[in-house]
């Protein structure tokens, strides 16, 4: 069975891409701080998909393994070449696929419908109020 290619990844230099079918089964936005490190925002975007969603992965990357805040391990996949971090997985949900929201490059990407690790944000961002806030990762 042929999926549709509706979305695709990419570092900053193209060279490593990832492309997926059909929508994320979530996309949350998180104030760790290791969000900020890796992101080098204020927090980062994540977009959550099925494994079995990859229709194609292409390029070369490294791995940059650590322990999340919530203890569990993960594994980012980032371009050798221009150092963006494209994507990665988590122990604790080893059937998803974690996708930075900017490495689509879409400013009509589905917006959070959370946000976690709240007690980290910086006091002066807003997020909309509708959302639910969780102070740690809800699990």
């Amino acid at each position: 069975m042929t999926q549709s290619v509706a979305r695709e990844a990419a570092c900053s230099c193209g060279q490593l891409r990832l492309r997926l079918a059909g929508d994320p089964q979530l996309v949350s936005s998180c104030h760790c701080l290791a969000c900020q490190r890796r992101t080098g925002a204020l927090f980062g975007s994540t977009s959550f998909w099925r494994k079995s969603q990859i229709v194609s992965s292409e390029g070369n990357s490294r791995t940059f393994r650590r322990q999340g805040d919530s203890g569990t391990w993960l594994s980012f996949q980032f371009c050798p070449d221009c150092g963006s971090t494209v994507f990665w997985e988590s122990e604790r949900q080893p059937d998803l696929v974690s996708v930075a929201v900017g490495a689509f490059a879409d400013p009509h990407f589905p917006a959070p419908v959370r946000t976690v690790w709240t007690e980290t944000k910086h006091e002066w961002l807003a997020f909309p109020a509708h959302l639910p806030h969780h102070p740690k990762n809800p699990g």
